[in-house]
C-alpha cells in the first residue's frame, strides 16, 4: 500500500459520490482533495501537484477533458476518468488527451482503488529513473513501415510520428516484443497496467481502439473472445 505522502485529486460535482471515493482513498493511507468544477480542478492541480486524478466527465465550468487537456500541458500526472456515458467517442478522446484509464458510472469502489493503486505504483517506477523504465530487447523495434524507438519513447509509422499517451506506448511495445502472437485481455491488464486482481477488459479494447485510430486499423488483430497480436511480419 502506498505511504499517506501519495495525494489524489478527485474532481467531481456529485458530493456524495465525491465523499464515498474520498472515503475508499482514505482508508487506502492515501491524502485526498476533493474539488468539484474544472476550474478549480486546474487550479488544484497547480497550486497543489497530485500523485493521480480521479476525473468526472461531466463538470461545470468547463469539462473533465478540458481539465485533463489543461492539466498534462503543465505537468503530466496520471489520470482515472470517470463517465457515465457509453458512447465511444468520449472515451477515445479522454485517452487522446491524456488520461490513463477510465471507469463508467456505477463503479465498484474496490476496483477504483485498485486502478489508483495500480497508477500510482506504474508512476513510481517511471519515477525511480526519472523516465519510464526501458524495455529489454533492442532499443528500436522496426516491422515494415512501424519504427518503435523505445529509448525515446517515439512511434513512426511511414515516415510520420504518431503521439501516443504513455499508456499507449507501453502497450504497442508489449504486442511488439511478441509480433503475431495473441495476448489475451488479462495478460496485457496484468503486464501493461499492473492489475492482478481486477477486471477493466474494456480499458484494453478503448486503448487498442486508440492505437489503431493513430497507426491504422490494419496493425493491431483482434482474436475475438481472446486478445490481440500485432500483425506484422517478424
Amino acid at each position: 500500500m502506498e505511504t499517506t505522502e501519495r495525494r489524489v485529486l478527485v474532481v467531481e460535482d456529485e458530493r456524495a459520490i465525491a465523499d464515498a471515493v474520498a472515503a475508499r482513498l482514505r482508508a487506502e493511507g492515501l491524502r485526498v482533495q476533493i474539488v468539484g468544477d474544472g476550474p478549480s480542478a486546474v487550479e488544484a492541480a497547480r497550486h497543489n501537484p497530485p500523485d493521480v486524478i480521479v476525473l468526472d466527465v461531466m463538470l461545470p465550468g468547463f469539462d473533465g477533458l478540458e481539465v485533463c487537456r489543461r492539466i498534462q500541458a503543465e505537468r503530466p500526472v496520471p489520470v482515472l476518468m470517470l463517465t457515465a456515458r457509453g458512447e465511444e467517442t468520449d472515451l477515445l478522446v479522454g485517452l487522446a488527451v491524456g488520461a490513463d484509464d477510465y471507469m463508467a458510472k456505477p463503479f465498484s469502489m474496490r476496483e477504483l482503488a485498485a486502478r489508483v493503486h495500480a497508477l500510482l505504483r506504474r508512476a513510481n517506477k517511471a519515477a525511480m529513473i526519472g523516465h519510464p523504465a526501458p524495455r529489454p530487447g533492442p532499443p528500436t523495434l522496426r516491422f515494415g513501415d512501424l519504427e518503435i524507438n523505445q529509448s525515446e519513447r517515439r512511434v513512426l509509422r511511414a515516415g510520420a510520428e504518431a503521439h501516443l499517451t504513455p499508456t499507449e506506448f507501453d502497450l504497442l511495445v508489449h504486442l511488439a516484443r511478441t509480433p503475431r502472437t495473441v495476448l489475451p485481455r488479462e495478460r496485457l491488464l496484468a503486464e501493461v497496467w499492473g492489475w492482478a486482481d481486477v477486471s477493466g477488459t474494456r480499458t484494453v479494447d478503448s486503448h487498442i481502439k486508440g492505437l489503431r485510430r493513430k497507426l491504422g486499423a490494419d496493425l493491431i488483430r483482434t482474436v475475438h473472445g481472446v486478445g490481440y497480436a500485432l500483425e506484422v511480419d517478424r
